[in-house]
């Protein structure tokens, strides 16, 4: 509950002082204690993440959808979750290595074109026939990424040393990957396969890869399908974003607050304790701390992700695609905070309850599982109710 009004009231000559309580937090909102400004460039980002973009702004030639807001809203109209999406990546084998098809437009498919424009007509990307890995990616939430954001790398470094320590075969690997928008290594931490350093470059690789609009950070625009000769025909050739609207994105997300944490009973606290008993939380890590940072609000603060953002090997649960530095059955650690809301599970949303997504796991992640499927039906409902707390 947040308190942020004070009323006094005087009874005789006692005066007294009664918290007023404003609503609960509810997903979609900003981080408690911005400034006024900081709170007029979230609304902005939200209204730019909201717009519908057209191809007189640059949309396309190909794209996934033409707003942020299409995929990233829920539970209910809160902008910033997931409506469970599916998207589409491809590639195949060749000599050995993950081939993602870059020749044919992969690894991402674009499943919408702009059509006919300009005398010549565009068409949504099809997966190719010679393609033998195909998988599903549900659209991530985007609650509480500004925290993330501001770790700083040596924390996570630091983190997947802890685990290597434990020798207990759950260690972490730190996604090192490249960093466009400052040209040096950094560590990855968005995206399924931890192949993003920063809501700032998401934000951009967003725009590009997922609506079809350039930027500074990512000024080359996608050849549909892998014809590159195709672009001739683009309707808007030019840059199609000064670098403002990937700002405004990265405003809106920077600043987006965590999921409130749902009713903490004594039920949920044996939960976790048991979380922790079985394993979970060897990858699901529970507490994280921000470094220094602009923003106030984000300065060391602790939260609550339950996840280290590294890369971990899933065996039968990895999608096949290698990304960034992971390999095919590299996937990051999910963060389970807003577990409580989710309709589908894992990367794909194969799994439509919460028991069905452990059961899933294999790889570094089959011992916790397996301790799972042991436990006794009372030990196993404290669990669950523990996840569904989150």
């Amino acid at each position: 509950m947040r308190v942020s009004v004070l009323a006094l009231s005087i009874v005789g000559s006692l005066v007294t002082v009664t918290a007023v309580s404003d609503r609960p937090a509810t997903f979609g909102d900003p981080l408690p204690g911005l400034t006024q400004t900081q709170k007029l460039d979230f609304d902005a980002g939200l209204d730019e993440f909201s717009d519908i973009e057209t191809v007189e702004d640059g949309l396309g030639p190909v794209f996934n959808e033409a707003s942020c807001v299409t995929c990233h809203i829920g539970p209910g109209t809160a902008i910033g979750g997931s409506n469970d999406r599916l998207e589409t990546r491809f590639g195949k084998i060749t000599d050995g290595h993950f081939d993602p098809m870059t020749s044919a437009g992969g690894s991402l498919l674009q499943d919408h074109s702009i059509g006919f424009v300009a005398g010549h007509e565009y068409k949504a990307e099809t997966v190719p026939a010679d393609a033998t890995i195909v998988a599903k990616r549900r659209t991530t939430p985007l609650f509480g990424l500004g925290l993330v954001d501001a770790v700083p790398d040596v924390d996570f470094i630091a983190l997947a040393a802890s685990e290597a320590l434990r020798n207990d075969g759950t260690t972490g690997r730190v996604s090192m990957v490249s960093d466009p928008l400052h040209g040096v290594t950094a560590v990855g931490k968005f995206g399924w396969k931890a192949q993003v350093p920063s809501l700032m470059v998401f934000s951009a690789d967003a725009y590009l890869n997922e609506m079809g609009i350039t930027s500074p950070i990512f000024p080359n625009e996608n050849c549909p399908g892998g014809i590159c000769d195709d672009l001739y025909w683009n309707p808007v050739p030019a840059i199609n974003d000064d670098g403002h609207a990937v700002i405004a994105f990265n405003n809106f997300m920077t600043m987006l607050d965590a999921p409130p944490r749902g009713k903490i009973s004594g039920e949920v606290v044996a939960g976790e304790k048991i979380f922790g008993s079985i394993g979970c939380d060897s990858c699901h890590t529970p507490n994280m701390t921000t470094g220094w940072s602009d923003i106030r609000a984000l300065r060391h603060k602790p939260f609550h992700p339950y996840s280290d953002f590294l890369l971990h090997d899933m065996g039968s649960l990895g999608d096949g695609i290698a990304q960034g530095t992971s390999d095919a059955l590299e996937m990051r650690t999910a963060p389970l905070w807003g577990l409580r809301v989710v309709t589908k599970f894992l990367h794909d949303g194969r799994a439509l309850t919460i028991e069905d997504a452990i059961l899933a796991h294999d790889g570094q992640g089959r011992a916790a599982r397996d301790r799972f499927a042991a436990l006794n039906a009372d030990a196993k409902s404290k669990l669950l109710a523990f996840l569904n707390s989150l």
